[in-house]
């Protein structure tokens, strides 16, 4: 495999950057094209999905998309809307916007002794790499800033918050009313695992309610505790996923890691562009 070789489907990331390692040693650098989050071994047996299984995720080849988005009046109504207390949505406004595709990218040093014993290695990128990145673009698409980097839904304009209801079975449910309100349908929830495991689990069987109706829930610590992102993940928003990725060495910038060592980058490029902020809450629970 060359230095910029691009690995087939057959192998895992893992095994497929080791294999590369075997002839290109520290200068390896493998393309793969696939996005490789998607490839994290646990994902087989894991019932727990990462954030990126919430949305609908589309193949593009182009760098920038254009996309549609509509938000709540922006500018005076200038007629009546029929109807409109019955449906809300009919005074809303459509716009277009492009989005560029960014890197996501994560790291991991690698103990030297690896690079001799490609079974190890193989394990160590695919169990420990992938989830720095999987764990990576989790805090993009939850509350990526923006600017050199995928814009995350915390960071969406027109997301709506609400306020604490009396409990917090009651503010996860009438942040799903708040969706279908608006015309959607609340299929998806991001929480943080503290408030999964302090407030749903064993509640008189609301988990399988929900799942029942088709809601899925990812748990993830880049949603702050005390607040879940509740809303139409199917419908409301995009992953636009160029389906390529990358495993190389490289020298880390700084702020990666407190020592000094041999590093190994793992970069996916993707862009989030949510089409109905609208139909987004982010919900306090108490």
């Amino acid at each position: 495999m060359s230095t910029n070789g691009t690995a087939g489907t057959e192998l895992s990331p893992g095994r497929a950057f080791a294999a590369a390692v075997v002839s290109q040693g520290t200068k390896a650098s493998v393309e793969f094209s696939t996005t490789i989050t998607d490839s994290f071994p646990g994902f087989k047996r894991r019932p727990r999905i990462a954030v990126r299984g919430l949305f609908k995720v589309v193949k593009t080849e182009q760098p920038q998309i254009k996309y549609w988005y509509e938000t709540r009046p922006q500018s005076a109504l200038t007629g009546e809307v029929i109807d409109a207390q019955l449906r809300q949505e009919a005074t809303f406004e459509f716009h277009s916007d492009k989005a560029e595709l960014k890197p996501t990218t994560a790291w991991v040093q690698v103990n030297p002794a690896l690079l001799d014993d490609p079974e190890a290695l193989a394990t160590f990128i695919d169990y420990r790499l992938l989830v720095r990145l999987c764990t990576a673009e989790n805090q993009a698409l939850a509350r990526g800033p923006g600017g050199e980097r995928v814009r995350g839904l915390l960071e969406t304009p027109g997301v709506t918050r609400l306020a604490a209801r009396e409990t917090p079975i009651a503010s996860l449910l009438a942040a799903c009313d708040r969706v279908e309100q608006v015309g959607g349908s609340a299929d998806g929830i991001l929480m943080n695992p503290a408030d999964y495991y302090r407030y749903f689990v064993g509640q008189n069987g609301l988990l399988r309610d929900l799942a029942d109706m088709g809601v899925r829930i990812a748990r993830a610590r880049m949603v702050n505790p005390g607040t879940i992102i509740v809303g139409d993940y199917t419908a409301a928003a995009t992953i636009f996923d160029s389906g390529r990725s990358v495993i190389r060495f490289a020298e880390p910038p700084k702020g990666i890691f407190p020592r000094e060592g041999l590093a190994v980058c793992g970069e996916i490029y993707e862009a989030l562009v949510v089409h109905l902020p609208t139909h987004f809450y982010v919900a306090s629970l108490v």
